[in-house]
């Protein structure tokens, strides 16, 4: 070969990555092909044959659009407006529509535009023991069909139950009548309107304290296997990690009666050692657990919440009273009556107060529900027409006793209560 003149590029047939495909390396197949050069193009396939490139799936091509004649972002616009009582039927059209609502995606567009909607949900147990739950949609007034609640919970007592992301909603731990304490862990989701598991506790309990803050669910004491059995440990779920965790134990060991989330701290109530009543507060910033003895602790009353800021509890057994909590005189103070008392009928009997759109929410255990706008007017002090444009009853078809049948039974002494509200909660979609 004459000098300045370059070597032909190696043939790619030629090539000795190409001289048997049993030889991994060009070393190799220098001991059977001697004096051959190394491979030019290294990164060829090992096939003598060229190969035609595949195009990038485009799995956008192929779909049909959400809305035909509509691109998908306009078609996202639309949908997103469609009032929450009609997403059930939406789910059922096809697949990407039921992709799309299930999504999260989907709801913060909604929730963005201001277009979520809140629903109660609540869980009552009926005179066989057995659970069952409803949903309320308070713009039609109507309660709404819901899947089964899991079988580990339809006899279950004792168990929690809170909300995170605020569309899903947790049961956790509970006794079994059966197996005794669990300390399992389920979860609705408003967005798929099914059930799902998710990561059991740490520690089997029942009866127990448990709230939501930073989107994190705290649970606290409880008892174990038997009365004697009071648990001090408390732990935490964080679903952006997907796993419980230990925090720092209580001062004494508690089975919590009370508890509500007030000004960023946790604040429970219940019995301690030798049955004497014992309050405590948790501040999640510090990791400490210290004892409570002020007013707010001595005057609180459950059913109670917090509602912009604001500590209210009822102040009566058909909850048509409220109470304000007054930081500046550590006490409590009547803030809005109704004028209008139903009586003392355990089927009358005010379960839980949550708030709602803005509002206070009551739910009695008969299913009928009363909002109060705690913004619309005074402390109380106004006449019956102040009071009866501050309190809205939403009526639940089919959820109602008649006025004559709740006069006959508190008449009648008819106080033993065939079925009881467990928990209430408020989700939104």
């Amino acid at each position: 070969m004459e000098r300045g003149i370059q070597p032909p590029l190696v043939d790619t047939t030629a090539c000795l990555c190409r001289v048997d495909v049993g030889l991994k390396t060009v070393a190799g197949a220098k001991r059977f092909v001697p004096g051959s050069k190394l491979c030019l193009q290294p990164d060829i396939k090992s096939s003598i044959h060229p190969t035609r490139q595949k195009p990038p799936r485009d799995r956008t091509r192929n779909q049909s659009p959400l809305l035909p004649g509509l691109p998908d972002d306009l078609a996202i616009a639309c949908l997103i407006r469609v009032p929450r009582i009609d997403h059930r039927k939406l789910r059922l059209v096809c697949k990407r529509w039921y992709r799309l609502l299930a999504g999260n995606f989907f709801y913060s567009l909604r929730k963005n535009l201001e277009i979520a909607e809140e629903w109660v949900y609540v869980m009552k147990r009926d005179k066989d023991r057995k659970m069952t739950w409803h949903g309320f949609d308070p713009m039609n007034h109507l309660w709404q069909p819901l899947p089964p609640v899991p079988k580990e919970y339809s006899e279950a007592e004792g168990f929690g139950c809170g909300v995170l992301s605020g569309c899903h909603l947790y049961l956790f731990g509970g006794k079994d009548p059966i197996k005794g304490s669990m300390r399992r862990v389920v979860y609705y989701s408003a967005r798929t309107n099914k059930w799902h598991r998710a990561p059991d506790m740490l520690r089997r309990r029942h009866f127990f304290g448990s709230c939501v803050i930073n989107n994190c669910l705290y649970v606290a004491g409880g008892e174990n296997e038997g009365v004697h059995r009071s648990l001090r440990s408390v732990e935490v779920y964080d679903p952006s990690k997907n796993r419980w965790c230990f925090v720092a134990d209580m001062s004494t060991a508690m089975v919590p009666f009370i508890g509500v989330v007030y000004g960023g701290r946790w604040f429970l109530k219940g019995l301690g050692s030798h049955q004497r009543v014992v309050s405590e507060m948790y501040e999640p910033e510090t990791n400490v657990w210290r004892h409570v003895h002020d007013g707010m602790v001595a005057g609180w009353r459950n059913p109670s919440t917090c509602l912009k800021g604001k500590l209210y509890a009822l102040g009566c057994k058909d909850g048509c009273k409220v109470r304000v909590y007054d930081d500046e005189t550590d006490s409590w103070s009547k803030h809005i009556d109704s004028k209008m008392h139903m009586g003392n009928s355990k089927g009358l009997e005010a379960a839980a107060l949550v708030p709602l759109n803005g509002k206070l929410c009551i739910i009695r255990n008969n299913m009928s529900i009363s909002l109060v706008d705690v913004d619309g007017g005074g402390g109380g002090g106004g006449g019956a027409a102040e009071a009866e444009h501050l309190w809205e009853t939403l009526a639940g078809r089919g959820q109602f006793k008649t006025l004559v049948s709740n006069l006959w039974s508190s008449l009648a002494g008819r106080n033993r209560l065939k079925s009881h509200i467990v928990h209430c909660q408020v989700l939104q979609a």
